[in-house]
Order: C-alpha cells, then structure tokens, then sequence
C-alpha cells in the first residue's frame, strides 16, 4: 500500500472510531492501528515496539503528524485533557479518492471501530499488550500470557491481565472471519 492509500485508510479508520464514540486521541488510534495491522492484515508500514503505554510506533506518530500538516486531520481541544483527532473535509476527499482501497479494508474498520471505539485508553493498552504477548508466545496457555502481561506492565493486575488475554483471543478468532 503507497503512502496516500495508507493515509486514506488512516483517515477511515480515524472517522470510523469517532463515529463509534471513540476519544479518538493519539493513542486510541495507535493500538487500534496495531490491533488492525495484526489481526486484520491490513498492511500498514509502521514498526511497532512495546512502549510506556503498550505497542507504539514511532513512524506513525510521524505520520499522523504529517497528515495533520497536509489538512487531512484536525486536533480537537478537549480541555483538561488531550486532543481528539477528527478527519477534516480534504481527509474525507483523501478517502473518496482511494475508493478502492477503502472498499478493500472497509469492512476491517468498521469491524475493529465497532469492537474497540469504546474502550478507554488504559483497556486499549492492556488489550494491545495483550495482543503483544500472544504474538510473542503464540503457543503459551492463557495464564502464562496473562503473567507475562502483568510482569511488562506492574500496574495491570493479575484479573485485569487474564481478562485482556482472554478478550484478545475471542478477537483473534472473531477476526479470522473478516479477513
């Protein structure tokens, strides 16, 4: 995928998530875009590494920037807090351009929009950590994920880790179907 198809699908996947009632910061579009990338086979060309706050990606952070400065994206103060990110008119224009290409990946966004819009950050990090450590130990039983979880992230508890494990594998195999 070029570079304007990639940035198309980041500006569906950017709508798709707020429509959803996602925060849409930063970080909501971060995981989401790990967990897209990895259960969905939708073939963004960011290196995700594990990270303060779960898998991240220096290149698309850089890329969302960069999308920001093109007019595909606008921040959204949201006082006392960080900002939304929402897709501008030209953003959209990008997505009808690549009519395509969203029509490719447009039922994987819609999927992961629908199954992760709502979840706040701190779920979104424990869930794409989770997802982490299952493509680091695919063959590992659930407990010993969960462990894993908790031991790279101290402040996620031992329920909180088994249940983030649990839930990432029902997407995995949800996920199977929309691929």
């Amino acid at each position: 995928m070029n570079r304007l198809a990639q940035e198309a699908v980041l500006a569906g996947l950017t709508r798709r998530l707020d429509k959803n009632g996602s925060w849409s910061g930063e970080t909501h579009i971060q995981k989401v875009a790990y967990v897209l990338r990895e259960l969905a086979d939708v073939p963004f060309q960011f290196n995700f590494i594990l990270y303060k706050h779960g898998p991240f990606s220096f290149e698309l952070r850089d890329e969302l920037s960069s999308m920001r400065a093109d007019g595909f994206l606008e921040r959204q103060p949201q006082l006392p807090y960080g900002p939304r990110i929402l897709v501008t008119e030209r953003g959209r224009n990008l997505e009808e351009r690549f009519r395509r290409t969203m029509s490719t990946y447009g039922r994987k966004l819609d999927w992961v929009a629908e199954r992760l819009a709502q979840k706040n950050v701190l779920e979104l990090e424990r869930l794409a950590t989770a997802l982490w450590v299952t493509r680091q130990h695919p063959r590992s039983r659930v407990d010993r994920r969960a462990r894993t979880l908790s031991v790279i992230k101290p402040h996620v508890s031992r329920e909180e880790a088994l249940s983030s494990v649990h839930e990432i594998d029902a997407l995995i195999r949800e996920a199977e179907s929309i691929s």
